[in-house]
């Protein structure tokens, strides 16, 4: 048996799935949780690790300190839950099966239960197995009222130790739960509804910068998951890397959460760029708008930062332009922003080099 690890456990359990099958046929019914279940392992990328499938539920872990902030791995959730909303409804719009099975998985949902705390790893035949207190805990809240307590279908569910990691002001719009087991005694959970979130990222509106307006545009190749490079994105002590600034403070958040709304201020000496988020999209794309403080602040410039998969990796693209403001001021603003490109690639290589050594750094310290 491996030394016992800290780290969070997660449990994305497939609600509804029992009345589901036993109302509807099995072959069919058993290719829609195939095909859902398929769905939850795709989710389920670095950090999250999964330990293994449990019928129709999917148990994943963080070996150690395998998240920077708590934002990502609440919007690794959120992005998990709109991923299994998303494929629901493309099987009700492309259904053309009259089938119980069929016309039934609509009724299907998702819950996720997540707990911080210490475990084991031990291997069983081919199998790694969690082993540990906080494991056993993790699958009782399975079983739960939270439902009936509160009238929430879909949810997740963290427990406090989790939130005492994650960051107690992500609960400031989330439900208290106190559950009893008789096992492991009294648990208090809060509780997020998810479906407000599948309804505001439904029809995601994107900001579009033409490539016509594009004044610079660079890419890094990172040997990492989109996800783990989002977390990077979302510390400042990174962040001011990429950005060439000394330092990066994010005002206006909400509810302990960088999101649309939100700003970045980034200081370069005695300047400061005000950057307004104007899209936040987990995983996949940041867009703000620059107030540039060389130009007495009558300029004002697009800045899309976009995370592509790339095999095993990522690839992250930088991109800015669509200036706004006065005509001469913009000319000088394009020249500047084209004879300084060298300097934005180097800064992005320095931000390549930094979170290749603190990610290796991460990977020695959870063995």
């Amino acid at each position: 048996m491996h030394d016992s690890i800290t780290g969070y456990l997660l449990v994305a359990d497939i609600s509804g799935y029992s009345t589901f099958l036993n109302e509807s046929e099995l072959d069919h019914a058993r290719e829609t949780l195939t095909s859902l279940l398929e769905v939850l392992i795709d989710r389920t990328r670095p950090p999250l690790v999964i330990s293994k499938l449990e019928g129709d539920a999917v148990l994943s872990y963080t070996p150690g300190s395998g998240i920077l902030t708590g934002q990502t791995l609440v919007e690794i959730i959120e992005a998990t839950y709109v991923a299994f909303r998303r494929a629901i409804e493309l099987m009700v719009l492309n259904n053309t099966c009259q089938c119980n099975a069929c016309a039934n998985v609509s009724a299907l949902d998702l819950k996720l239960f997540l707990h911080h705390g210490t475990f084991a790893i031990q291997k069983v035949g081919e199998r790694e197995e969690l082993f540990g207190n906080d494991v056993v805990l993790t699958h009782r809240l399975l079983k739960n009222t939270i439902s009936n307590d509160t009238g929430i279908r879909a949810y997740a569910a963290y427990t406090e130790a989790a939130l005492g990691q994650l960051g107690e002001e992500l609960a400031e719009t989330m439900t208290r739960v106190d559950l009893d087991y008789g096992d492991v005694g009294p648990v208090t959970v809060w509780v997020q509804d998810l479906h407000p979130v599948w309804a505001a990222q439904r029809d995601d509106p994107v900001v579009v910068l033409e490539q016509g307006n594009v004044d610079v545009e660079y890419s890094i190749s990172l040997s990492m998951s989109p996800e783990m490079v989002w977390d990077y994105l979302s510390d400042r002590r990174f962040t001011n890397i990429l950005l060439g600034a000394d330092r990066v403070e994010v005002v206006d958040q909400q509810h302990g959460r960088t999101m649309e709304g939100s700003t970045m201020q980034c200081y370069h000496g005695d300047k400061v760029v005000s950057q307004v988020i104007l899209e936040w999209r987990p995983f996949h794309r940041i867009v703000t708008r620059d107030r540039l403080p060389n130009f007495g602040g009558r300029l004002q410039v697009l800045s899309v930062t976009e995370l592509d998969p790339a095999g095993s990796g990522t690839l992250l693209t930088i991109k800015a332009g669509g200036i706004t403001g006065p005509a001469l001021l913009r000319s000088v603003a394009r020249v500047v922003f084209k004879a300084g490109r060298k300097d934005f690639v180097a800064q992005g290589e320095a931000f390549r080099r930094r979170l290749d050594a603190d990610h290796a750094d991460r990977l020695t310290a959870a063995v």
